[in-house]
């Protein structure tokens, strides 16, 4: 099972879920892979740990990141510009959009709507067992019905993203495994992959995993720490 994705992709979550550094491992996954990428970051919740933060490293990449104009880079604000407009009305290779958390990342979600008429996104919630508000099979259903009734989107899957950070062990990984697949099953719809930190990949026993392995390189961190260095190496294991 190789992580493949084409066409628009939308990746939600809640406050904490690892949300942006999904989106951010998954475009250079798929770049790596020789897919064109075009990365869009709609997180208006967060104004630290946005896709923004890794643009340079990205753009060294070939990965084309779509942002605000710079005066506007910090604003907290719907800032739909013509660009991101365009990239969903004419998607080619994947189109991936970053949308911050909760009701108001579905509130932008229902503000593209006329950009994506006669389109059919993937939506993927991404859960983490290990947050508030997504630690219960019913609370992830819960914020899914939410996300789903603001941004008048299905959300199509689900991405496990199991850890704690640096804390991060084999077990947590294996157990998030499970728990998003209880999930998925709960709300009928696919696991389409989970996530492990990138240090742990050769040493997760993958035989009773059902899905495509994301490898996480850290990107989002405090300034006193440094972030990994992204590649287009290899970044994903079969299941």
């Amino acid at each position: 099972m190789e992580l493949e994705l084409s066409g628009i992709v939308i990746i939600v979550g809640a406050y904490g879920s690892g949300k942006t550094e999904v989106a951010i491992n998954l475009a250079v996954h798929m770049n790596a892979r020789g897919t064109a990428v075009r990365l869009a970051d709609l997180d208006l919740v967060n104004p630290y740990f946005r896709t923004r933060e890794a643009r340079q490293a990205l753009r060294r990449l070939g990965i084309d990141v779509v942002l605000p104009p710079d005066r506007y880079m910090h604003a907290d604000l719907p800032i739909l510009t013509p660009e991101v407009s365009g990239m969903l009305r004419h998607p080619s290779g994947l189109t991936l959009l970053d949308v911050g958390g909760d009701d108001v990342g579905a509130t932008v979600l229902a503000a593209l709507a006329d950009a994506m008429e006669g389109k059919t996104p993937q939506v993927l919630q991404v859960i983490n067992p290990n947050r508030p508000h997504t630690d219960t099979v019913s609370a992830c259903l819960m914020m899914r019905q939410a996300i789903e009734a603001r941004a008048r989107m299905t959300i199509t899957g689900i991405i496990g993203n199991a850890n704690f950070m640096e804390e991060t062990t084999t077990r947590d990984i294996l157990a998030g495994y499970a728990f998003s697949t209880r999930v998925a099953e709960a709300a009928n719809i696919p696991l389409v992959f989970i996530t492990t930190p990138a240090a742990l990949l050769t040493r997760l026993d993958k035989k009773d995993i059902h899905c495509p392995v994301l490898a996480l390189r850290r990107q989002l961190v405090p300034p006193w720490k440094r972030a990994d260095t992204l590649d287009a190496g290899a970044s994903a294991s079969k299941g």
